[in-house]
């Protein structure tokens, strides 16, 4: 079984180490993995349960509840802003958590990884997102996890894509996140 898996990102410049590490996923996907890098996060607006109405639910919100609906499996990159992950991200998971019990996560794998400027990677974010997701309903692949630290430093001058340790630990998250995909789907 080929598994589909979705990369939300949370940052939205156009610099981003966790764009890049995204990229990095997609090229070195294992065999019998695509991974899709989504595109619009920016434009969903926040979420307001009087504008996700059938009929006139935003385009934005519409096209990330089908692009989530039709992946296998959801893979977060989460840089760490303040503590915490970015309002992008929690505004995405308020979206496919909706409806209350039939959203779009509802029993849908997920991994959460990235990387941030800190000595620590971006745990907290992490360890935020997970949380939330699994509230929502996620299936929540608690490991392999994957946070790199000093990611001004170390991207710098090199893509994630071109190193040896990020590409690694990429492969190994996303082999994970592939079995518990197809054992979820057995």
């Amino acid at each position: 079984m080929s598994v589909r898996i979705l990369a939300l990102v949370g940052s939205l410049r156009a610099g981003s180490h966790n764009r890049q590490l995204a990229e990095a996923a997609a090229k070195h996907a294992p065999e019998g993995v695509e991974v899709e890098v989504f595109e619009g996060l920016a434009e969903v607006p926040f979420y307001n349960e009087d504008i996700d109405v059938e009929g006139s639910l935003p385009e934005a919100a519409a096209r990330l509840r089908e692009a989530a609906g039709s992946a296998d499996a959801i893979l977060w990159f989460t840089p760490e802003y303040n503590g915490t992950m970015p309002a992008v991200l929690k505004n995405a998971i308020d979206w496919l958590s909706r409806p209350f019990g039939a959203g779009a996560l509802s029993g849908l794998p997920v991994a959460v990884i990235g990387t941030a400027y800190g000595q620590y990677g971006g745990v907290w974010a992490q360890d935020e997102a997970r949380k939330a997701l699994g509230i929502a309903g996620a299936v929540v692949v608690e490991e392999p996890k994957l946070a790199i630290a000093g990611s001004v430093v170390r991207f710098a001058e090199l893509h994630p894509a071109d190193d040896t340790e990020a590409v690694d630990g990429l492969v190994e998250v996303l082999s994970q996140v592939a079995e518990r995909t197809r054992a979820a789907a057995a």
